[in-house]
């Protein structure tokens, strides 16, 4: 069984919603049947709130005012919902229909199709995590923190995420009419998006000035490990003499690949992160890579959309003093969630363990801190391996993007926003 480090979901499955019967059982009848025929395992007062739980279903039934709106399945989904909720570890703590469950082994895989972007349910609105590089979402100016109000037309207040999700996919070469309100603009914008068949590559690359490699990790899938490594001989071949490790909007993914990663900036055999369980024994995982890469310079980049994952590698490069960190604080999603598959295909992730820097720092709720606060101005879109490609160096030492061109600086390549920063001391 895999172990996800309090992976966040993309594009279709962040929230804990909708609903199957299974999570109680097989429904109203086995919960109702327990808590009256002395099947309920918890303390009596326990099991009475049962015979209460199904007083106000029966209520809800009998009496709401609009009878359309009494859906079981989805009645089921809110009462497990609000349980999970309830542990506060929203957001990782969760339950996933047998759809989503798919949807999450195929963003693992790098393989769907769609418009291409991790999004999560904030409030009323979808809202969008991050687009994926390179994806039809990018292409069309689709940023982070985007609400989705509109899909053709109609609202997507109130609607469950993964209803939204079943709206916006399609067939590649359709398009989806999405209607956007962007941070910190006051009118919303029409943005048309042609669906394609992605397959998302977890790492991209690219020799920036300077020598400097920029190294995008997007997620810790399944084959992150080999791709970060392979990206790393070949920088190396080229020449690089100095790292910048673009963790920004990784969502996460596997305990495994995580522990993969980071051993291959560490020595072997030092400690990545500790996982201490509910009664306060700890599991240490360690460096596994006979020949990491110790000497180069490097610089991590994070942000509010690198977690769980993210944190555990920045965290330890942190401790160790292995990289300078640059950007803002990340959301400190650092649950150890152990996925518990149910017979319908659906299951549940439950946090049973958090996990801990190798310096013994609590990252759930907390986050990891950079070495370096810099933020990115809100109309400036993240400079990417892939965007990179099309520009030439004198243009990319003329980046807006502010946190590249400070992990520049901290590598000792002069940028256009450096030479702007001492003439204005002068």
């Amino acid at each position: 069984m895999k172990r996800i480090a309090g992976w966040r979901p993309p594009l279709w499955m962040v929230a804990v919603l909708m609903g199957c019967t299974l999570a109680l059982g097989t429904g109203a009848g086995y919960v109702q049947g327990a808590a009256s025929n002395g099947q309920c395992t918890e303390a009596a007062e326990v099991c009475q709130k049962f015979t209460n739980f199904w007083k106000v279903w029966n209520l809800a039934e009998e009496r709401f005012l609009d009878p359309k709106a009494v859906e079981s399945d989805e009645m089921i989904a809110g009462a497990i919902n609000g349980m999970l909720d309830s542990l506060n570890d929203q957001g990782h703590t969760r339950y996933l229909t047998p759809e989503q469950a798919k949807y999450q082994q195929e963003a693992l895989e790098g393989e769907f199709e769609g418009i291409g972007a991790y999004i999560r349910q904030e409030g009323e609105y979808p809202t969008i995590v991050a687009p994926i590089e390179g994806s039809p979402a990018e292409a069309a100016g689709i940023e982070a923190g985007d609400m989705i109000l509109r899909v053709n037309g109609e609202t997507t207040r109130g609607l469950e995420l993964e209803e939204v999700i079943r709206r916006v996919r399609g067939k590649p070469g359709t398009t989806v009419k999405l209607q956007i309100q962007h941070l910190e603009q006051e009118a919303p914008v029409e943005i048309t998006v042609k669906r394609a068949a992605i397959t998302v590559p977890m790492v991209t690359w690219r020799m920036l000035p300077g020598k400097v490699a920029l190294i995008k990790l997007s997620r810790f899938g399944d084959t992150a490990k080999p791709e970060v490594q392979q990206a790393l001989n070949e920088a190396k071949q080229q020449g690089a003499q100095k790292l910048i490790f673009d963790l920004r909007n990784n969502p996460g993914g596997l305990l495994p690949q995580a522990i993969g990663v980071t051993s291959q900036f560490l020595p072997e055999g030092e400690t990545i992160l500790r996982v201490r369980d509910r009664n306060g024994k700890e599991e240490v995982y360690k460096s596994n890579e006979s020949q990491p890469e110790t000497e180069l310079p490097m610089v991590v980049l994070i942000n509010q959309g690198s977690a769980s994952s993210s944190e555990i590698f920045t965290g330890a490069l942190q401790d160790y003093g292995r990289a300078k960190v640059i950007g803002v604080q990340t959301p400190g999603a650092g649950s150890v969630l152990s996925p518990i598959q149910l017979d319908d295909g659906s299951a549940v992730y439950l946090g049973t363990a958090e996990w801990l820097t190798p310096k013994g720092r609590k990252i759930r709720h907390e986050g990891v801190k950079p070495d370096i606060t810099e933020g990115l101005p809100i109309d400036v879109e993240p400079l990417t391996p892939t965007t990179a490609k099309r520009l030439t160096d004198e243009q990319l030492l003329e980046t807006e993007d502010t946190q590249i061109a400070r992990a520049l600086q901290e590598l000792g390549v002069p940028t256009s926003a450096s030479s702007t920063a001492s003439e204005a001391k002068k």
